[in-house]
């Protein structure tokens, strides 16, 4: 099954990304859901199968995008739960949302207007549809949302009089929590509990789902948690930051990604190497070619003995400049390399993350030679990566994903 997937691959294991949610679960109080997100297509793990999977569990409350059309494709896949746009959605998707019970985030008037026209326009054909609406507030972001002050409020009062919208949830998102020092993030959360008191006093109106926790605050910030709490990188196996807490919480790599070797050559002493001729030989050496490159979403910046892969357990470091479609490494030192041989880009020799003393190349360690962050980098592995999904030791087939 794996000889089609040779050039290059990405394998996830649905266990591992399983036990994380389950972990983080565990360490909150029960009564609080969990929204996951899976934006960009899961960060690049996959949404579709990840939301198949997680669907079955009561504790997850549904499922959030960036995007209407992220939205769309999970509900074409049979995801049910409900679904939390979580930036702003333009006109043209509010006919389909209302049609599929997905949930818009709100934080504009002309928004509220135009989705209660649609309820109107739905319920002259006989529908009875309403959107079911998410208040964003701006606690420090700047981003989206409404600021927690006296036009907040009022644009509160009108999201809960708009005829066919209920505001089912608000809620913000944290800057800062993912920094040692939680004094910025403690300070949005006393703004936005101060600012949900307040409308919610002043209306009379319970809120049913107010949120604020993000996979950082998760693990540090269990005050935060509130109604439900958005499982983000945590939830694929990736910390928020080096400065989060990594004893609070169990958490492990999900994704691992292979290549094969191509071609091995040797080369004499003053021959120059990929685009550019930044690297030349200083003596004799023997290089491989790896079949992926950056039009894969395998970082350039990896150019010029930055990145390195493993083949056999041991470091090979790249060679040159990385190109749109292959990279060259040195393997002067492995001498039973060949070609067809498989090669770890991110990973553990022994076949997973777990064991200490095999060599291993994790996604933060590649993200900090690239100049990304981990999760940047595998929201860009491509559509070009095929992901071949794992459970219980077996990958699965497309039927049981």
């Amino acid at each position: 099954m794996l000889e089609e997937y040779s050039r290059v691959y990405a394998k996830i294991n649905l266990d591992v990304i399983h036990q994380n949610v389950e972990n983080m679960y565990n360490a909150m109080p029960r009564g609080t859901n969990i929204l996951a997100v899976v934006k960009t297509d899961g960060y690049g793990y996959g949404a579709v199968p990840i939301s198949r999977m997680l669907m079955k569990e009561p504790y997850v409350w549904g499922f959030a995008t960036a995007t209407a059309e992220e939205a769309f494709e999970l509900r074409e896949a049979g995801v049910s739960k409900p679904i939390l746009v979580l930036g702003y959605t333009f006109p043209y998707a509010y006919d389909r949302m209302l049609k599929e019970n997905i949930r818009p985030t709100v934080f504009r008037y002309d928004m509220l207007k135009q989705l209660s026209e649609r309820v109107k326009k739905r319920r002259a054909l006989g529908g009875n549809e309403v959107f079911h609406v998410h208040v964003a507030v701006d606690c420090g972001m700047s981003r989206i949302g409404v600021r927690p002050d006296s036009d907040g409020e009022h644009f509160f009062k009108t999201a809960i009089e708009t005829e066919g919208v209920e505001v089912e949830g608000i809620f913000t998102h944290f800057a800062r929590a993912d920094e040692a020092d939680l004094s910025n993030a403690h300070e949005s959360l006393k703004t936005f509990t101060q600012f949900i008191n307040k409308v919610e006093q002043d209306t009379g109106y319970h809120i049913p789902f107010k949120h604020c926790s993000n996979s950082a605050s998760i693990i540090d910030m269990p005050e935060a948690h509130m109604d439900m709490v958005r499982c983000g990188v945590t939830m694929y196996g990736m910390w928020p930051s080096e400065e989060v807490s990594k004893n609070k919480i169990e958490i492990k790599p999900a994704l691992s990604l292979y290549s094969h070797i191509s071609y091995i050559k040797d080369i004499p002493e003053g021959t120059p190497v990929s685009y550019g001729g930044t690297f030349v030989a200083d003596r004799r050496m023997r290089i491989a070619t790896i079949p992926v490159g950056y039009g894969d979403g395998y970082p350039r910046s990896l150019s010029g003995g930055r990145g390195f892969i493993l083949i056999h357990g041991e470091k090979a470091k790249i060679l040159g400049r990385v190109c749109m479609d292959q990279f060259m490494v040195d393997v002067t030192h492995i001498p039973n390399a060949k070609e067809g041989d498989r090669v770890i880009l991110i990973g553990q020799d022994q076949g997973g993350f777990g064991d200490d003393s095999a060599p291993k190349i994790t996604v933060e360690e590649l993200g900090d030679l690239s100049g990304r962050f981990n999760y940047e980098f595998t929201c860009n592995l491509n559509h070009r990566v095929p992901r071949l999904y794992e459970r219980e030791g077996r990958i699965l087939k497309n039927s049981e994903l």
